[in-house]
Formats: C-alpha cells, sequence, structure tokens
C-alpha cells in the first residue's frame, strides 16, 4: 500500500485518470485555430453547457469553505459562499451579454468599448496573476484533503511532532472550560497557546504525505488532458466530473448521520446558534447585514469572472448558454446545501479534534469509508478542482494570448498561437502549485476573493449599460482601486514599520457573550445541568480578533507585553474608513466585514460616475457599433449574424428602439417575455431554496 491507501483505491484513481486521457486523446485532432482550442468552436450544446458551467463552478474549494466554516460557526459559516444565492438570477442577463457580444475574452471587452488595449493589457495580465494566486486555493484544499486521508498513528511520530499533538490537546482542554473557571496562569497559558494556534504550531493529526508531490502529480494531469483535447476536452470531462461531485457531496452523509444516531441527536449536540440561518453577529463573523454587503460586493465582481465568457461564448446561441448557465449555478446551490450538512456533522463528531478545520472532509472520509470508497471520494474531491482549473486555465491562456502575446508578436500562423497557449496553460498550473506551497488559510483568500473582481467588474457593468462611462474615467479608477486593493494590502504586511505600527495592530476588545448550549455529561458532573441535553447558557469569550490586519500575534507568544505584529491581508478599506474618526476597535468581526466588503462594493462606482462626468464621452462610431450589436439575437450561422449585424448598423433608429429608455444614456435593452419568465423564474427558485434552508436549521427542533 502506497501512503496507507488500499489497492482497490489506487485502482479507482487509475481508471479515472486513464479516463480522462483518453478524452483528451479524442479530440487532439481537432485544435487547429484559437477558436478551437479556447472555445471548442462555439458548438457546445445544452446538456454540455450544463455540466460546463456546473463543473466550472463548483469545486472542491468551496465545499471545504463551506464545511469549514459551519464546522466553526454554524449555518451562518455558509454565506461565505452561498450568498451567491442571492446573484443567480443576474446569470440570466450575464450569459445573454457575453454571448450577444461575440467576444472570446473579456479583454476583446475592453478593445471593442473603449478602443482601449492598456485596459485590455491590464486586466489580462491582472487576471492571469489572480488565476495562479486562485489556482493555488485548489491545490490546498486538495493537498490539506489528502494528507487527513492519510493519517500517521501516533507510534509513527516523531518527537517534534508528538509535541505539537499534545500541545493541541492542551489548548482543546483550556478552550473548553467557561472562562469563570480558568485559574490566572491557566488564562496566561491559554492566550499562549492561542497566539501559537495563530502562528500555525498546533497539529491535531500529522500526515504520511508531503503537500509538494500531490500539488505536482495534479498539475501534471490536469495540463497533459488539457493540452491535448483544448477547451473540447474540458468540457466533457466536466460531464464526467460533475457526476463525480455530486457522488462525494452525497457520500458522507448517510455514515455521519447514522454515526450520530438522529437528527435529534445532532441538535442536542450542537449549540442553537449553529442551527441560526443568518448567524449570530455577536459570536460570529457573518451576521445578515454582513451576507447583504458580501453579496452586493460579489454581485459587482461576478461579471468579470474571465471563465464566463468562455462558457457563454462556447454556445451555439444566447438560449443554451442562458439556459446551460442558470440551471448549472442552481445545481452548485444545491449541493451546497449538502456540503452545509456535512459541516454540522462534522461539528458534532469532531468538534476539538481538529487543529485545522480544513481537514474536515478527510477526516470524516477516513472515518467512515473503507477501501474503493476512500478512492472515490478522492477522485470526486480532485474532479471537482480539475473541472474548474482545466475551463478557467483555456481561458486565462486566451487572454494571454490575444492580449499580451499577440500585439508583441503579430502575424503569426494559427497554430504557433495555439501552441503560445499550450504553453500558458502548463505556466499557469504549475505557477499555481508554486504559489501553493506558501498558502495556509483558504477562507482569507476567498474573502479577497469576493471583492477583488469589483475593481474591473464595476467598469464592465457600466460599460455594458451606460454610454456615458469614459475610457479616462476607467482606467483612472482600476489604477486607483489597483493601489487601495491590491498594493496597499500586499505592501503594508512586509514593510517592518507598518506591520508593527501601534495604530495599525489594534485589535477589537475582547467579551464575554452568553450562548445556549444543550448540556454536556461534563456540564451535569459540575452541576450546571440537571440532565444531558438540558439547555443551558454557557458564556463564551470572544478573543480579539486584527482590525486593519487580517491576523495580529505577539512577537513572544509567552509575553503578553511584547509588541503586536500584522499578519495576512492589510484591510485598506477600513483603514481609509478610519479616517472619518470611527473608533473600529469596539465593533464585531462581523460589523468589520460589513464594512469591509461595502466599501470594496460602491466606491468603484462613485469613482467611475465622477471621473465620467468630468472626461470627454467615447466616439459616437464606436459606441453605436458595441451597443447595436447587444441588441442583435446571435443567429443559426455565422454567416446569418454577420448579415443581421450589418443591417442593424444600417438602422440606428432600431437599435435605440429596443432601449428601455431610448432618450437617455443608459443602454438597458427591453426585456422579453423570455427574459421575464427566466429572471422572474430563478427568483422562486431561490425563494425554493431559501425554504430548504430554513428546513436544514429546523431539522431536530
Amino acid at each position: 500500500m502506497l501512503w496507507g491507501l488500499h489497492w482497490l483505491d489506487g485502482a479507482v484513481i487509475i481508471g479515472y485518470l486513464a479516463l480522462l486521457f483518453w478524452l483528451g486523446y479524442r479530440f487532439r485532432k481537432l485544435q487547429r485555430n484559437q477558436e478551437e482550442f479556447f472555445l471548442a468552436g462555439r458548438r457546445l450544446r445544452t446538456v454540455v453547457q450544463f455540466f460546463l458551467s456546473f463543473g466550472n463552478a463548483t469545486n472542491a474549494d468551496q465545499a471545504v469553505a463551506i464545511s469549514r466554516e459551519v464546522f466553526r460557526q454554524g449555518l451562518g459559516g455558509m454565506w461565505i459562499q452561498y450568498l451567491v444565492l442571492f446573484l443567480t438570477p443576474f446569470y440570466w442577463f450575464i450569459a445573454k451579454l457575453y454571448r450577444r457580444a461575440r467576444i472570446v475574452t473579456l479583454s476583446d471587452f475592453f478593445v471593442e468599448r473603449f478602443g482601449s488595449q492598456l485596459l485590455a493589457s491590464l486586466y489580462a495580465g491582472f487576471t492571469l496573476l489572480m488565476a495562479i494566486i486562485g489556482g493555488a486555493v485548489s491545490f490546498v484544499i486538495l493537498g490539506k484533503t489528502t494528507a487527513a486521508l492519510l493519517v500517521k498513528p501516533p507510534e509513527a511520530y516523531t518527537a517534534e511532532e508528538r509535541h505539537r499533538v499534545e500541545l493541541f490537546a492542551e489548548y482543546q482542554r483550556l478552550q473548553a472550560r467557561a472562562p469563570e473557571e480558568l485559574s490566572q496562569p491557566e488564562r496566561q497559558r491559554l492566550e499562549e497557546l492561542h497566539e501559537r494556534a495563530k502562528r500555525g504550531e498546533l497539529r491535531g493529526v500529522i500526515s504520511f504525505v508531503e503537500p509538494v508531490t500531490i500539488y505536482l502529480l495534479f498539475a501534471a494531469v490536469v495540463t497533459l488532458y488539457t493540452l491535448m483535447g483544448g477547451f473540447a476536452a474540458a468540457a466533457w470531462t466536466n460531464v464526467l466530473q460533475g457526476l463525480l461531485i455530486l457522488i462525494f457531496s452525497c457520500l458522507l452523509l448517510p455514515r455521519g448521520l447514522a454515526a450520530i444516531g438522529s437528527v435529534s441527536e445532532l441538535r442536542r449536540r450542537l449549540p442553537e446558534h449553529f442551527f441560526s440561518v443568518f448567524g449570530d453577529p455577536t459570536v460570529t463573523d457573518y451576521g445578515t447585514m454582513t451576507v447583504i454587503a458580501m453579496s452586493l460586493a460579489n454581485l459587482v465582481s461576478i461579471i468579470a469572472a474571465a471563465p464566463l465568457v468562455s462558457i457563454a461564448g462556447s454556445a451555439r446561441s444566447e438560449r443554451p448558454a442562458q439556459i446551460g448557465l442558470l440551471g448549472g449555478m442552481f445545481a452548485k446551490r444545491l449541493v451546497m446545501l449538502l456540503w452545509a450538512f456535512v459541516g454540522l456533522i462534522g461539528a458534532a463528531l469532531f468538534a476539538g479534534r481538529l487543529h485545522d478545520p480544513e481537514l474536515l472532509w478527510g477526516s470524516l472520509a477516513r472515518e467512515f469509508l473503507g477501501p474503493g470508497m476512500l478512492g472515490v471520494m478522492l477522485i470526486g474531491m480532485t474532479a471537482a478542482n480539475m473541472s474548474t482549473m482545466d475551463t478557467n486555465s483555456l481561458t486565462y491562456a486566451a487572454l494571454f494570448v490575444r492580449h499580451l502575446y499577440m500585439p508583441l508578436r503579430p502575424g503569426y500562423p494559427e497554430r504557433h498561437y495555439v501552441f503560445v497557449g499550450r504553453l500558458t496553460v502548463a505556466f499557469t498550473l504549475f505557477g499555481s502549485a508554486a504559489v501553493a506551497i506558501g498558502v495556509n488559510n483558504v477562507l482569507d483568500l476567498f474573502k479577497y476573493f469576493i471583492t477583488l473582481p469589483a475593481i474591473f467588474g464595476a467598469p464592465i457593468w457600466l460599460g455594458f449599460l451606460w454610454r456615458r462611462l469614459t475610457r479616462k474615467a476607467v482606467i483612472l479608477q482600476v489604477l486607483i482601486c489597483l493601489l487601495l486593493y491590491v498594493g496597499i494590502p500586499h505592501l503594508f504586511p512586509i514593510l517592518p514599520w507598518t506591520r508593527s505600527h501601534p495604530a495599525l495592530t489594534v485589535e477589537t476588545e475582547a467579551r464575554t457573550e452568553a450562548i445556549r448550549v444543550a448540556a454536556t455529561e461534563e456540564d451535569v458532573r459540575q452541576g450546571r445541568a440537571r440532565s444531558v441535553g438540558e439547555p443551558i447558557q454557557r458564556t463564551v469569550l470572544i478573543p480579539p480578533t486584527g482590525v486593519f490586519f487580517e491576523t495580529v500575534i505577539r512577537e513572544h507568544p509567552e509575553d503578553p507585553t511584547s509588541r503586536r505584529l500584522g499578519l495576512g491581508r492589510f484591510h485598506a478599506e477600513l483603514w481609509v474608513l478610519s479616517w472619518l474618526g470611527i473608533d473600529l476597535r469596539k465593533w464585531t468581526k462581523a460589523d468589520l466585514n460589513t464594512a469591509r466588503f461595502a466599501f470594496d462594493a460602491l466606491f468603484p462606482f462613485l469613482l467611475l460616475f465622477g471621473l465620467s462626468l468630468v472626461t470627454r464621452p467615447e466616439p459616437t462610431e464606436r459606441l453605436q457599433r458595441f451597443f447595436c450589436r447587444l441588441h442583435v439575437s446571435v443567429q443559426p450561422t455565422p454567416e446569418a449574424d454577420r448579415q443581421a449585424l450589418e443591417e442593424a448598423l444600417r438602422n440606428p433608429q432600431w437599435c435605440k428602439a429596443q432601449k428601455l429608455f431610448p432618450d437617455s444614456t443608459w443602454e438597458i435593452g427591453k426585456p422579453s417575455w423570455e427574459d421575464i419568465l427566466g429572471f422572474g423564474g430563478s427568483w422562486l427558485i431561490v425563494g425554493l431554496f431559501l425554504a430548504a434552508l430554513w428546513a436544514l436549521s429546523s431539522l431536530g427542533s
């Protein structure tokens, strides 16, 4: 057995890899030009579009992120990902805009709309960098899940490993006691261990496998079948991987629930606030206002997701693009409910046993799945990541080739650019593997990626909808936001004087909160309850959290008077708000998150409106050509489509008549009955999902 895996698990994994390589080999001969390699010749049908959308939108790091936060904070924690539920209906119009725009990449949008190769190149370079960083998340999750599956027995520990595990056990024992029961030395010891935990020095389990090995193997597999078959291979492997995602999402639920006994027992084991749909902002990172602010920020950002152009653009027409994209997104929302349930089961079974909540999936699989089924779980998690990374790597390769490489090396044959695209795919995937080595906490990156695309999302939304938006305004807004959202947040943590400055390393005030929980056997022994399961009030200590830095630690954990140091992202948005004289130290973590996400969503629009009104409008001819295209439906054949576009350009009054507000600078098209039914029906489905979430929160009550 390799790394403790049974031969049946190995056979399952080898069979899955063989099927992937066969699909890549099958489509290799079609890759003659850029449209074939990057968009599968724009001929994918609705069913494949559905699985392409579902597979691209669904990856294992999201499953782990939701389960992680539910494990930590209850159902309210799932909104780190489930906030996209409220955005799903808007994909109906996003798919329509992208397909009618008839662009290959989002950088093409900046060329067509603003005539700016500078903006196109900025977006391409920025997105390629983000792709490498974002891809690292998938590698980290796969590495942690695999590590949790392949755990060393205690007798195989080194002395250092045994010491780290013992420190973690001591930390959990002290945390489990009520604050008023701790002596002063115990409180100091708890604070020291808390500091060491923030540094990653404590471990609940030790794994056989080194993550680097997993990263390199995973990158090699995705690279090989993607290079052979291009977007067509990625699309058809997503059909297979979509089915595997559904399997791995359901695999642990029945066995985990059976181990607990019943849903009533599940509810009895967990605190009451774990079943609050929107969370309790006094004890969690998310409240109702936080969810609203995060949803707003994500709504601004989603249109800047480069893979959406490839997914919508590869459809035969706009209707398969809309139905496939929307259907895939709603399928993802369904499996997210299953992931949340896994988080509740994990909290009931593993509370106090994991030093890192991101190990939950692997720990549950190791506990409940036998030979062969572990292999199915592993390829399911792998498939969830592959289905995202293959299409994403092709999208980012297209951006690089068309808007960074071709402007410098024009006039080469199509096969040359396809070859450069293949090299870019490999660079993106192996670059992500390299970045993953330095990443530990994926939650921080998730919060980061919710808002960062808003830098380009705001001008894309307004670029489609408002004629008055100007090129100079977009350039200035992008540069200012890059400084505020990227430059300062990355610069301040590496400058010694900023990461240790007392005014920047402030923390929120520590506080205690009373929560309702079910009494345990220990509570009965201590006289706090008459019987196990009796509702009681328990006082919990809410430790301070960094205001401007993601994490603030003591330079010397054992010395509570040593200076504070900032770690992780510096929240420049909150720093700007503090200039208004607001004392952020009195806010909760949920309050800080709400303010940050609201700022990220609204600030780019304020800049764009203000700057556009004081800069010269864009040329009328270019605007007419761009916006007329958005009002013309995609035709069945390329020739018919070209003729329809030419006819619309010759008749500007017809294009004007398609607008909801014909005499304004707003380019919002009149909705058709299909649009009303598609958008309105989507909101009805959102209501059904909220009802399902409410039902999940009521289990066992």
